[in-house]
């Protein structure tokens, strides 16, 4: 296990950029409170290891999805804030995203666990 964080918020705007964009922005809960509305915000984490290409992101109901690719800041950023931007089955090329392919985007409630692996 890389990366284990519980859900504490879903910000009223996120599940739009879900909708729209096929994107999921993590940050830590509290760091930025500004941005809580479009956030889904977590327990902070330890990431143990660097997320890389053809590691496991397990999100909500057991919904897996495979990283394809990882930002160039994405690490740092999970360190240090908890903060990165998931984008499902979709293409993306900003420093912080996190690209997986998979199945069906998840439905995603406060309680709910997401794992990198």
């Amino acid at each position: 296990m890389k990366y284990d964080v519980t859900i504490t918020n879903i910000g009223s705007l996120a599940p739009n950029f879900l909708e729209n964009s096929s994107s999921i922005i993590l940050l830590d809960e509290g760091v930025r409170p500004n941005l809580t509305e479009m956030v889904v915000e977590h327990t902070p984490g330890d990431l143990k290891e660097d997320v890389q290409a053809g590691d496991t992101l397990t999100m909500g109901a057991r919904r897996k999805f495979k990283v394809v690719s990882v930002g160039e800041a994405a690490n740092e950023n999970l360190r240090k804030e908890g903060h990165c931007t998931v984008v499902i089955n979709a293409e993306g090329s900003m420093p912080g995203q996190i690209i997986v392919k998979g199945g069906l985007p998840p439905r995603l409630n406060v309680g709910d666990k997401i794992t990198f692996e």
